[in-house]
């Protein structure tokens, strides 16, 4: 496994990096156009908090660049209009006629019908390629992924050292063929994975690479989301790509790390 090479997400048979970038957090623009330059990063996550930065950047790449960037708009409007109407301000702030992916955001039940008949308009109008939907209930999407009548193609999830439920409810139920995208966030656990404070005694705090290889290490992830506040951050996580998987000791020692947190945190 060589976490440079693009990988596909799921059925949609998009071709992402193993690491994506979200706008919400601050990091310069020449950061995101180094990533995507220098080391091949193309999935754009314009999120709820939409910086200037994250727009600048892509609005400079998609220019020459469209075709082989990946762009997903997200929306947490439970209305179904407003979802139409936040879509469509998103295309326009970015110079783009159509997102690759809508991800109906923080659904922990079943998007209800208003919901999933306004994606599947956009879908069919053509703003928008494939569905996702981002949950914190793993049982849920352990359920989902398993159906073929459903229109999600991609699946958010919570998944990290300290959080390894995904492991028992999700991964174990994905199908052979016609398998939907897995996207993880929240790798660092808030950063607390990295936090001196928050190890055991006798422990060093992971690495920002290392919370996105021990994620990148299980074969049913296709991607890692990273949300950078600066530069530096941006520096960290790009560490990633040129690791490889994580060996059978380094898996313990962050699964160890990942308990301690996970027994002191207040993120159950």
């Amino acid at each position: 496994m060589d976490f440079k090479e693009h990988t596909t997400l799921g059925r949609t048979g998009l071709k992402v990096s193993r690491l994506g970038v979200g706008c919400s957090y601050g990091v310069p623009a020449y950061s995101i156009e180094r990533a995507y330059h220098g080391y091949g990063v193309n999935l754009f996550y314009w999120g709820a908090r939409r910086r200037s930065n994250m727009k600048n950047a892509l609005r400079n790449l998609v220019k020459s660049e469209r075709g082989k960037m990946v762009i997903a708009l997200q929306s947490f409007d439970r209305t179904g209009p407003l979802m139409t109407l936040f879509l469509n301000k998103g295309l326009r702030s970015l110079g783009i006629d159509h997102a690759d992916i809508l991800i109906l955001g923080a659904h922990n039940k079943m998007p209800p019908d208003r919901v999933m008949s306004a994606a599947l308009r956009a879908r069919e109008q053509g703003k928008v390629r494939f569905i996702a939907m981002s949950s914190h209930n793993r049982s849920l999407v352990g359920e989902m992924v398993q159906r073929d009548d459903l229109p999600v193609d991609i699946y958010m999830i919570r998944y990290n050292a300290a959080h390894r439920g995904a492991e028992r409810d999700i991964f174990p139920n994905l199908p052979e063929a016609n398998r939907p995208g897995i996207m993880v966030f929240t790798a660092t656990c808030w950063g607390q994975l990295v936090n001196a404070k928050k190890m055991p005694s006798d422990e060093r705090p992971m690495a920002p690479a290392d919370c996105y290889r021990f994620v990148l290490s299980d074969p049913d992830v296709d991607l890692c989301m990273t949300g950078p506040k600066t530069a530096h951050e941006m520096t960290d996580a790009l560490m990633t790509l040129d690791t490889k998987p994580m060996s059978h000791d380094e898996l313990e020692r962050a699964r160890r790390i990942g308990d301690y947190v996970h027994s002191k945190g207040r993120r159950k």
